[in-house]
């Protein structure tokens, strides 16, 4: 049974208020990673050490129909919430589902899932969603993340999360500043008094971890983007060069506004290892912008990626580069 959780966690979107964020501090708190599998390593080390590193981000239409600008305009987040989802056992697929077949009635969303094997961002988030009361909404982008059964599943979904986390701070240009550009849900309860949620507090702790572990880890994804290109996680795979079918890739970091004046949905489709394409069975909403890392030319058209194979055309994409 999924947690009464998303049942009050949200509501309708309303005028910002004006709220005083916390102290900034890369004070990092020591904590022992209390599970048998991994011994007494901290979390952090632990992912270190076992080489862990981030899946790449899934970018998906969900279902929320409401363009609801920031407080300060469209594209313009102040930073990210953490929550956790309160559901054990549920993964970001579920999650995913649940949220999209349930929104209008239980009046909660977010932008993105995340678990020990997968990132699913659902919404774009130039645009704010129903996940920490009015004021929160108005402010951040917002992730759950899904509580999971072991030490190890742990500390790959916290890797997920910070890397997800890092890379929306980045792509917005935001600082990592702990309490104020990312913050767990307990802090928007606390700040904004609209909420009575206290996660990832607890979550955490079970795992003998904390928020202050987890924006250290933040802030070494997030120092990784600055030296490099990368933001769609452990899988760069941009290419150059011909590919079969006549296909040319090049990376094209940016973002691409899409619509289709003759349909309600901007079409997608899939390229096939011969090079030729495929008709996705999903599409975009009109007038949003996705994220893109990759381009291929393709019969005279150009494609940008916004998943892992699912590209839109040219004609349907303003292209906007990073």
């Amino acid at each position: 049974m999924f947690s009464k959780k998303k049942f009050i966690a949200s509501l309708a979107t309303a005028a910002a208020l004006t709220g005083a964020g916390f102290v900034t501090t890369n004070q990092v708190v020591p904590q022992i990673f209390a599970a048998q599998e991994v011994g007494a390593e901290a979390v952090n080390d632990y992912i270190a050490n076992q080489g862990i590193t981030p899946v790449s981000i899934q970018f998906r239409e969900g279902t929320f129909n409401q363009w609801i600008p920031y407080e300060n305009g469209v594209g313009k987040p102040e930073g990210i919430v953490i929550h956790e989802t309160a559901t054990p056992g549920a993964t970001a697929e579920d999650e995913v589902s649940y949220f999209n077949n349930n929104w209008p009635t239980i009046q909660t969303y977010v932008h993105a899932f995340v678990d020990a094997n997968e990132i699913i961002n659902i919404h774009s988030a130039d645009y704010g969603v129903w996940g920490a009361g009015p004021t929160a909404n108005a402010k951040y982008i917002q992730v759950e993340l899904c509580e999971v059964n072991t030490a190890d599943e742990f500390a790959r979904s916290v890797a997920n999360d910070a890397y997800y986390a890092a890379f929306r701070l980045h792509q917005y240009g935001l600082p990592v500043e702990y309490g104020k550009t990312i913050v767990s849900h307990d802090q928007t309860s606390k700040m904004y008094g609209e909420t009575n949620h206290t996660d990832p507090t607890g979550y955490f702790a079970k795992w003998g971890y904390s928020m202050e572990e987890f924006v250290a880890l933040v802030q070494k994804y997030y120092n990784q983007m600055n030296g490099s290109s990368t933001n769609s996680g452990s899988n760069n795979n941009a290419s150059t060069g011909t590919n079969n079918g006549g296909v040319s890739a090049n990376s094209s970091e940016g973002t691409v506004k899409v619509n289709n004046s003759g349909s309600y949905a901007v079409p997608l489709v899939g390229f096939n290892s011969n090079g030729s394409t495929t008709k996705s069975n999903r599409g975009l909403a009109n007038n949003t912008d996705w994220y893109t890392d990759q381009s291929k030319t393709y019969n005279g058209h150009k494609y940008y990626r916004v998943s892992t194979n699912e590209w839109v055309m040219d004609n349907y994409a303003q292209f906007t580069a990073k």
